[in-house]
Formats: C-alpha cells, structure tokens, sequence
C-alpha cells in the first residue's frame, strides 16, 4: 500500500507516520505529499523508519481501531543496505549531493538525484547523503535501472551511490 492511499483513507494517521518515521514530515508539503507519498510504500517507510514493516503496519492498525496482523508479505524485496559491490569506486563519484542543503519546500532528493544520475557517463557515481535511509528513492532508481549501494555511515547517516547499469 502506498502512503497516500492510507492518508487518504485515514488522514488522522499522518501525525503517527511523522512520529515513527520523522523524515516524513514532508508530507506537510503539500507538493511533496502529492509527489513522496504517492511512490512510497509503507514497507518503504518502515525502512525509513528502521523497523520491520509488520510493526509499522500494527501501529498504524492499532490507531484506527483494526486488529493487528501476524505477520507481513515478504514477497517485496526489502534489502536496502549490503556489501559493497564490485562497480562501486570512490574515485568515480563525481558529485555529492546532501540531502540537508536541499530547500525543505524544493523538489525531493529523488528528483534532484534523478537529474543528474541522468548525466552520468560510464563509471560516473553520484552520491546523496541523508539522515534517513532514502528506501522510496532507491527503489525508484532500481526502477529505472541504475545500479544503486547504500551504506550507513553512522547513527542516522546514509550515504546512497548511484551510477548508470554496465553493459
């Protein structure tokens, strides 16, 4: 499910999904909301969040008043951080975008990142660092077929690499 549908049907439920999963207190934009909440998964946002999705989902159930359920469909591939893979250099990156020094009211970093990941020529990386693990964003550049290696450098920081596939 995505998170607009659920805030669609549960508005009451965003002040909860902000308390869980601080980075989604852009959902506050409207412009944002229409676009973040629109590709985000709630699997998504329990990864933002750093919990399994099933906790989330309960959570959420339990503030409207449904039962919980047992378990979660683990059918969606939620592996977001891993080993580093053999394309990743750091000499290739390029740029580094920081999450922080974007305008709160200004596109996501999604867009930003997708713009420029566009530009990119052969072994070119690109980097965005953020305080919240970027799941909608990796799965939205998976998508689009760019190779795609999250790391977690701290507490609260991730830095993400994106390059163009090899051929």
């Amino acid at each position: 499910m995505k998170v607009a549908a659920l805030l669609d049907s549960y508005p009451e439920l965003e002040d909860v999904l902000i308390g869980i999963a601080p980075p989604f207190k852009k959902l506050r934009n409207p412009v944002l909301r229409r676009s973040v909440a629109k590709v985000a998964s709630l699997r998504q946002a329990a990864a933002v969040a750093r919990i399994p999705a099933v906790d989330l989902i309960n959570r959420l159930r339990a503030e409207v008043g449904q039962p919980p359920i047992d378990q979660a469909d683990s059918s969606e591939d939620t592996a977001y951080l891993g080993p580093r893979p053999a394309w990743f250099d750091e000499a290739n990156v390029v740029e580094s975008i920081d999450e922080q020094s974007l305008p709160d009211d200004g596109p996501m970093p999604l867009v930003t990142l997708l713009k420029r990941a566009k530009d990119l020529k052969g072994s070119q990386i690109i980097e965005l660092r953020t305080d919240f693990l970027p799941a909608p964003g990796i799965d939205a550049m998976r998508n689009k077929g760019f190779l795609v290696w999250t790391i977690e450098t701290g507490p609260g920081k991730f830095r993400t690499y994106v390059r163009q596939p090899i051929y």
